[in-house]
């Protein structure tokens, strides 16, 4: 079933396609502002203050950067195929869409349920980031000291009412946050290599390949195994810009250029700051003070040494409340892709059809957006309930979760689209030996292989909250929704047929055929 780009109600932002069918409001953002979000649902200053330490210090030491770069190869050969399947399928559910054309309906709803709850959970995680940061901050700066649970419900509730205007609104907001986290990022790292680097000049074995392969100190594989994990772990959210292409001008042009524009952007700019980070620290130091073997340092001193000996104490200052207006607007962004799966399963008679509608004048999800805000809430009372830490439970626990769920979805798109174009022989005028057949091949196995990263290192992914039901539990949850969404598949197969034919077929159509 296609949704028809020149339906009834368009300039009341809503449209309605044959069939009662709603679409989102075409035209929102261009180019610029699905990167935004895409590279905003990324977070990179959380990405480099909460993973950058972990990698330096347990990981891969001295080869961080290195590190980076072979997430970067690994995430790129990815993307060629994903980009060539949303050249052709357009629709709010990405994923879900993408692996129900290229595996079937049944792999689709697994994935596509496995997908949701990823997103579902991401929004909270972040939320108990940022409230952990803001609670520190306001009470090192201001003296006021209020339970984090307050500032994580206040940030739910912002973030909520943002998401139930235009998209254009979300995208100006995450704009700001972005240009100016990256903006103190790039400012300490040009300011250290125009410097010529820290004690020991610009670390050039940071950046050569072999050490990405290697443990800190010659600890070996597992380290770092742990340190490529923490890499890609910094990515995610990256292929949100396919779930904005019924809102995009253009989808078949904005949405593959986004993608490979957050892609490439991205691990360009976590290569350089890397670098720039551990050669401002000096190798070893960066080592100590990672690893917590230097009296009164943290992790955040691998930032806020260099930021205070080069830009000055402001900067500091400026970069702790930059930490949290970024994970304001990376929480923000993982709340408009988890409104949008539960649109598009909504919409298509899953789950409850009110969650297929859009708002009369913004054509925002405004149902499912307040459904995801009514979970995120339940998510934040449910560990502030039992006692839990903002930082220690709630984002990491939820954030292991939600990893593993969206990287085993990732590799399934990666055979979804051999599927496609050579198994079902769709579209020969794309198929090609290398874009669709050998990249996808390549990135499937090597994102399966960071699932096993995960597997291998959630113990020391999961840090103090390894002990906890919620750890255990978390492969058990990820494989129980991949199989409720078999069970709910072939039961509508059974019972609803014409359900089943429709899952994962809402497109638009002038984007689904070319």
């Amino acid at each position: 079933m296609a949704v028809r780009s020149g339906d009834a109600g368009e300039a009341s932002g809503a449209r309605t396609a044959p069939g009662g069918v709603e679409r989102l409001k075409a035209g929102s953002v261009g180019l610029v502002g699905v990167v935004f979000m895409a590279i905003a649902t990324a977070a990179p200053i959380t990405a480099m203050t909460g993973n950058l330490p972990i990698i330096v210090g347990q990981g891969n030491g001295v080869g961080a950067p290195a590190a980076y770069a072979l997430a970067t190869v690994v995430l790129t050969v990815f993307s060629v195929g994903y980009v060539a399947m949303a050249r052709h399928i357009t629709a709010a559910g990405a994923f879900y869409g993408y692996i129900s054309h290229g595996l079937g309906r049944v792999a689709g709803m697994a994935s596509g349920l496995l997908a949701v709850m990823a997103y579902i959970v991401f929004e909270a995680s972040v939320i108990g980031f940022f409230a952990y940061s803001l609670r520190g901050l306001v009470r090192a700066q201001l003296g006021v000291d209020l339970g984090w649970g307050w500032y994580a419900l206040f940030g739910v509730a912002v973030i909520g009412v943002m998401a139930w205007f235009d998209l254009h609104l979300t995208a100006k907001v995450l704009g700001v946050a972005l240009v100016l986290e990256i903006g103190v990022l790039g400012a300490v790292s040009l300011a250290v290599l125009a410097s010529g680097g820290g004690p020991d000049g610009i670390a050039g074995e940071a950046v050569n390949p072999l050490n990405a392969l290697k443990g800190v100190g010659g600890s070996g594989v597992e380290a770092a195994g742990l340190g490529l994990f923490f890499a890609f772990w910094s990515w995610v959210g990256f292929e949100s810009t396919a779930m904005y292409g019924e809102e995009s001008r253009d989808p078949k042009r904005v949405v593959p250029r986004a993608t490979l524009v957050s892609v490439v952007g991205i691990g360009l700019f976590y290569v350089f700051v890397s670098w720039m980070i551990v050669s401002g620290n000096g190798a070893e130091r960066a080592i100590a003070v990672a690893g917590g073997a230097v009296p009164g340092k943290d992790g955040n001193s691998l930032f806020f040494d260099p930021l205070g000996a080069h830009l000055g104490a402001w900067a500091v200052t400026v970069f702790r409340w930059l930490v949290v207006t970024g994970s304001f607007a990376c929480a923000m962004a993982f709340h408009q892709c988890a409104a949008r799966y539960l649109y598009a399963i909504g919409r298509e008679g899953f789950l409850h059809p009110a969650l297929g509608r859009t708002h009369p004048r913004y054509g925002s999800p405004h149902v499912a957006s307040v459904a995801q805000s009514v979970i995120a809430a339940v998510l934040v009372l449910s560990f502030l309930a039992a006692g839990m830490d903002p930082y220690v439970h709630l984002y990491t626990l939820l954030a292991l979760l939600g990893t593993m769920a969206i990287l085993i979805v990732q590799t399934l798109c990666s055979f979804a689209v051999v599927g496609y174009f050579h198994v079902q022989g769709r579209h020969p005028e794309t198929a090609h030996w290398c874009r669709t057949l050998l990249a996808p091949l390549v990135g499937g196995v090597a994102m399966g292989g960071v699932v096993a990263l995960l597997v291998v290192n959630r113990d020391t992914a999961a840090g103090a909250a390894a002990g906890t039901v919620l750890f255990r539990l978390i492969p058990y949850l990820v494989i129980g929704v991949f199989l409720g969404g078999v069970a709910m598949a072939l039961v509508m197969r059974w019972c609803r047929p014409e359900a089943y034919e429709r899952m994962g077929r809402i497109v638009l159509e002038d984007a689904a055929e070319r």
